[in-house]
């Protein structure tokens, strides 16, 4: 049996989020399909209806955002029929263009955050890893051929816990990605190619990971969208400020993810000139151009 490693991105607009997070959550094969049932009636249970059907996804940035906590916290805490007949009306409203009512705002960030609260505890029930490189937002891209043809050190990073991961478990891994822009996939889909077939230590890792990902779209996919609201989560709300990941959080979110990001994420060991020491699947660059 395989692993798939469902990836997305979060702040590569650098505008809003703190951090650019490339990363996601690894899910065996054979618990893929009862994590998709999980978060099926999951939405259901949340919701009372699929959001696709209303041109909606579960992203993170959809979920938890800051007016989903202010609409949740208008009122007390709604009985589940309750809340999904008043989701119901919201979305259909939505559809409508017409506005919903205080009690149907309220149903509905109710809803976004305990679908939030459910996507980590089916993550955690299925024994999910999460791997996730961050870097500054405010990194700028050298203007060099290396920099255009060649993986990045936080990327390079996330796929050697990834191949560690896997190396433990003796079994291959399958990359799964978010389709976004076809010219920028085309280009990391080059950068992935050169890693895993031009340098030794790539071809190396090609052992376990098979380096050819596999695109999907995110409105169809449970996975990504579940690996967009982790990485989300730890862009927000997750830090390791020894390492100089300091910037400032929500701390909505900190206060009841980070938690759950620190549960999920790889833990292992690696082996350097005959030294064994720690590794996470979280790894923070703040110089990912430089070879120091």
């Amino acid at each position: 049996m395989a692993w798939l490693l469902f990836l997305d991105e979060s702040g590569h607009d650098h505008k809003q989020m703190p951090y650019e997070v490339r990363g996601g959550v690894a899910l065996h094969a054979g618990e893929v399909w009862p994590f998709v049932q999980d978060l099926q009636r999951l939405e259901f249970d949340c919701f009372g209806t699929r959001l696709a059907e209303f041109q909606k996804e579960l992203k993170g940035c959809k979920l938890l955002d800051r007016d989903r906590f202010r609409w949740a916290g208008q009122g007390g805490a709604m009985v589940p029929e309750e809340r999904r007949r008043h989701c119901r009306a919201f979305l259909t409203k939505g559809l409508e263009k017409k506005p919903p009512s205080r009690q149907e705002f309220t149903a509905y960030g109710q809803a976004c955050l305990e679908m939030a609260r459910g996507m980590f505890h089916a993550l955690r029930s299925r024994k999910a890893q999460l791997f996730a490189a961050a870097i500054p937002r405010d990194v700028a891209r050298p203007a060099t051929s290396e920099a255009d043809e060649y993986l990045r050190k936080d990327q390079v990073f996330l796929f050697q816990r990834y191949f560690d991961f896997l190396e433990g478990k003796r079994e291959h891994g399958l990359l799964v990605m978010d389709q976004v822009e076809r010219a920028e996939d085309r280009r990391f889909v080059s950068r992935l190619e050169r890693y895993f077939t031009r340098t030794e230590t790539g071809r190396y890792r090609t052992i376990w990971i098979v380096p050819v990902p596999l695109f999907v779209s995110s409105d169809l996919t449970y996975p990504v969208q579940a690996a967009d609201l982790a990485i989300y989560c730890l862009n927000w709300g997750s830090r390791v400020p020894s390492r100089g990941m300091d910037a400032p959080t929500r701390l909505e979110i900190a206060d009841e993810f980070a938690l759950w990001i620190n549960q999920l994420q790889f833990r292992g060991e690696a082996y350097r000139e005959g030294n064994v020491y720690p590794e996470y699947g979280i790894v923070y660059v703040p110089d990912p151009y430089t070879r120091r």
